[in-house]
């Protein structure tokens, strides 16, 4: 797998950068400023991490949880009731979570191509 080559984290890195910068925009309640920029930044950084390092399996697992912390984060933080927050860290998650499973199984071939030595 070439470097900074994969959609798959080019869109997580774009769903993250997005909730953080929803917070300017969104209303709030709880603690949604806090974790949509904890969330969003986390899945950016594993994002870029995951770009430049194809194949690494505990970072591809990585980014699944934090996009799926970020989907749970309304009930997490109580901020269901703020619409356009709610929605953002729902969809974001939801999007983060579909791109990464789609890209667990290439890095998990890529992975056990690396590790297994030839004969």
């Amino acid at each position: 797998m070439k470097k900074w080559t994969r959609w798959q984290d080019w869109v997580a890195i774009v769903v993250g950068l997005y909730a953080v910068l929803a917070t300017m925009w969104t209303t709030h309640a709880g603690a949604s400023v806090t974790l949509m920029i904890i969330f969003g930044g986390l899945l950016v950084i594993a994002g870029l991490v995951n770009l430049a390092m194809p194949g690494m399996q505990a970072m591809e697992w990585a980014q699944a949880v934090v996009a799926a912390l970020l989907f749970i984060s309304p009930w997490i933080g109580s901020y269901t009731g703020a619409s356009g927050a709610a929605w953002t860290s729902w969809i974001a998650g939801a999007i983060g979570v579909i791109v990464t499973a789609a890209a667990i199984k290439p890095s998990t071939a890529e992975h056990h191509h690396r590790t297994v030595p030839l004969h």
